[in-house]
């Protein structure tokens, strides 16, 4: 190997763009800035607020032309956003509305088999092949009935899906990693194991929801776990490796960010940020064909690097050596080595929660991106089902798989250890494409295969229809479309099926490259805080949240129209040209993440992952009453670009109230509000809360006065991430 990278220690790097094209996109900084805050500014609570605290759990200017084609409206969901909003604040705590309680229910390292002992949380805890893993991110819950068979309204009792996205080293060992060139291997154990995903048992009982510690459905899929390739890219040179001569199979899934579910009940897991796990040797590219080492660059997989953790210098065994993406055999085909392990990840993994025995499947029919999260419109009987998912790194793009199969509504039940036979019929056969938003308010879908790459192209030249699925980003690239800032998680709308996608922010956005569906650019002053300097950040700051609608509410249609759902921004900021949408001191909020969408009350959920607005205020829950595309307005940005004007039109939705988006939890230091599900009845909400204190240095290990945080043991404790479930004093719905 060459050289090793400093080994990740403690934050969460920005996702990185690797996006050369040119497609919709120019040159040149914009001018524009903001001038805000020289002074902290939100309280810690208010007389509406509870906080679930780190030592105990208690609840306490353009034109307004109207956007083209605006349907029939859309019935306003049944109720009201009830609760009184929180202030924003810095608090290490969960703070809840008044009326709201919140607890602690499955915290890292919490056991999930009877003979795993209580978690010690000191950093010298082991067997995390059988306790909950670190940075809890997307979660679902799927019912039980009291007998324990699947039952989709179960609201007593279920299992919660949830990824482990990455890890907080500096707290999960004793000391922080160990220094030095090569990582310790029981330290690389322990990494690999808290990666992945989790099922756990959930029951309700005198006191509210607890895990069932010994439940047979209990689970972990770690970053080692055995899973199968399945669907066109299954057995083809592309992923032939020592370990899966045949190319049939490959070891762990990582980096789980978002999630989705099926129309036939299983859970999806999105491989976002794989890449960076790999190591390549220094000359690993003299070796290489230079399509190969153009799609290396395309993905962001370096040579002369030991990996984002270094985890291939942990020893010569085969569990090791198996992140090395090195050419270091004789064979024609990589089955001695593992130059083709990288292409066995990126991919939508389908997991059967109530089959403990079913082997979790990389669905590569849906195209290898760093995809965040995978949603399905509702099925329709008699036509193709649709999922969708966006590729989270910076000017990238959003996809849509269309099934071959045509939707059967006897597959909504299978029989039990069925599921993934389901999953075979619909998610292996199907076709691709990739969004392109126009100017005008419309989009189009391009199909991705082998043919529609334009004869002009010359970046890469694709092989044939795998090629293309292997490697979509170039595809996407090729066939021109929009790059877009930072898609993260999608949701969809069950009210009318619009599609929803968070668009979490772009440090790379500037004036001369905005657009109608990235129309902002600006510059932004942020007090120092415990994570960073004074700093000046630029581009699109705050993010916003994109919605579309199918052309005729038909899931296979090419065509869509489009709007923006919110643009987040600070509350203070300037009316024409980033506070687009009228956001106040209730619902002000920066770098939307997760979304979700009710489907007991119809609400839509915002979940924030900032660095932006820190300096006032923890990541925080939003709720929101959404409405429908082309409830709102079309509106104009001005720049100055080069010295000439220049004018961004684009398609905003209906401006924000105090009564229509609506903050509703604020997480505790340092942290950042991942998933999100709810019990079917709609009482029990459950969240996630990833890496609280993630910025304390290695360091201060030895000193817990210097942690960012200690939720959500409190006192002296190491923090960790955990799932929270709220519930109404009254017993009602949540949010009403």
């Amino acid at each position: 190997m060459g050289t090793i990278d400093k080994f990740f220690h403690a934050v969460e790097i920005e996702d990185i763009g690797t996006n050369p094209s040119t497609n919709t996109s120019f040159d040149t900084v914009l001018n524009a800035r903001l001038s805000r805050r020289s002074v902290l500014r939100g309280a810690l609570g208010s007389g509406g607020a509870a906080i679930l605290s780190s030592i105990g759990l208690s609840a306490c200017g353009g034109s307004d032309d109207p956007v083209v084609s605006v349907p029939a409206p859309v019935p306003a969901p049944p109720f009201a956003l009830g609760f009184t909003a929180i202030a924003k604040g810095l608090a290490d705590s969960v703070v809840v509305p008044a009326g709201y309680t919140a607890s602690v229910i499955f915290g890292c390292g919490e056991s999930m088999a009877a003979n795993v002992p209580a978690y010690k949380n000191d950093g010298t805890d082991t067997n995390f092949d059988q306790r909950a893993g670190d940075c809890h991110d997307g979660i679902h819950y799927f019912g039980l009935n009291a007998a324990g068979a699947r039952d989709a309204n179960g609201s007593a009792r279920g299992l919660l899906a949830m990824n482990h996205e990455y890890m907080t080293p500096v707290f999960l060992h004793a000391n922080g990693q160990t220094p030095g060139a090569r990582r310790v291997a029981a330290e690389v154990d322990k990494e690999v194991a808290v990666h992945g995903c989790a099922i756990v048992e959930v029951a309700k009982g005198a006191t509210g929801f607890a895990t069932v510690q010994a439940s047979s459905f209990n689970r972990r899929l770690t970053a080692a776990t055995p899973m199968e390739l399945s669907g066109p890219v299954r057995g083809t040179g592309y992923v032939k490796t020592k370990y899966s001569p045949a190319g049939t199979a490959t070891r762990g899934t990582q980096n789980n960010c978002g999630t989705g579910t099926t129309p036939w009940g299983t859970f999806l897991t999105a491989e976002e940020n794989w890449a960076g796990y790999f190591g390549r040797a220094a000359t690993d590219n003299s070796k290489r064909s230079a399509k190969e080492v153009t799609s290396f660059a395309r993905y962001g997989i370096a040579q002369n690097t030991a990996g984002r953790y270094g985890w291939v210098t942990a020893g010569i065994e085969d569990i090791y050596v198996r992140w090395d993406n090195s050419v270091t055999g004789t064979s024609a085909d990589g089955t001695d080595d593992y130059r083709n392990v990288s292409n066995t990840f990126g991919y939508v993994v389908e997991i059967d929660p109530y089959t403990p025995s079913a082997a979790a499947k990389k669905r590569t029919a849906l195209g290898r991106t760093a995809h965040e999260a995978c949603v399905f419109t509702a099925p329709k009987a008699g036509r193709p089902l649709a999922a969708y998912s966006g590729d989270d790194s910076r000017n990238e793009y959003i996809y849509k798989f269309v099934s071959t199969a045509l939707w059967n509504d006897a597959d909504a039940n299978p029989a039990a250890g069925t599921a993934l036979t389901i999953g075979d019929k619909y998610m292996d056969s199907g076709s691709l494409y990739v969004a392109k938003f126009n100017a005008d308010g419309t989009g189009q879908w391009l199909l991705l295969n082998k043919s529609t790459i334009p004869a002009s192209y010359a970046a890469y030249a694709f092989a044939d229809d795998v090629d293309v699925l292997v490697n979509a980003r170039l595809a996407a690239d090729a066939v021109g479309a929009t790059k877009m800032d930072r898609p993260e998680w999608g949701a969809v709308n069950a009210k009318n099926n619009e599609i929803y996608f968070t668009l979490t922010n772009n440090s790379t956005r500037t004036a001369a490259t905005t657009d109608a569906a990235n129309p902002r650019a600006y510059s932004d002053a942020q007090a120092a805080t415990s994570e960073s300097a004074t700093r000046t950040n630029t581009g699109n700051v705050n993010g916003h949240i994109v919605r579309f609608r199918e052309a005729g509410d038909d899931q296979a249609a090419l065509t869509f129209q489009w709007d923006v759902y919110l643009f987040g921004a600070e509350a203070i900021g300037d009316a024409a040209s980033i506070n687009l949408s009228g956001l106040t001191a209730e619902n002000d909020f920066s770098s939307p993440d997760g979304l979700w969408f009710s489907k007991a009350t119809g609400a839509a959920w915002i979940q924030t992952d900032d660095g932006s607005f820190t300096d006032v205020t923890n990541c925080m829950l939003l709720a929101a009453i959404p409405g429908q595309v082309g409830d709102g307005a079309k509106i104009g940005i001005d720049y100055t670009v080069n010295g000439a004007a220049k004018r961004v039109e684009t398609y905003r939705g209906a401006l924000a109230t105090p009564t229509t988006v609506k903050r509703f939890l604020v997480a505790p230091a340092q942290s950042e509000v991942t998933g999100i599900t709810e019990t079917p009845d709609g009482k029990t909400l459950f969240v996630n809360i990833q890496h609280p204190g993630e910025a304390t240095p290695i360091a201060s290990i030895g000193d817990p006065t210097k942690f960012g945080s200690h939720w959500p043991g409190g006192g002296n404790s190491r923090p960790r991430s955990a799932t929270v479930v709220i519930t109404k004093n009254d017993g009602g719905l949540i949010g009403s």
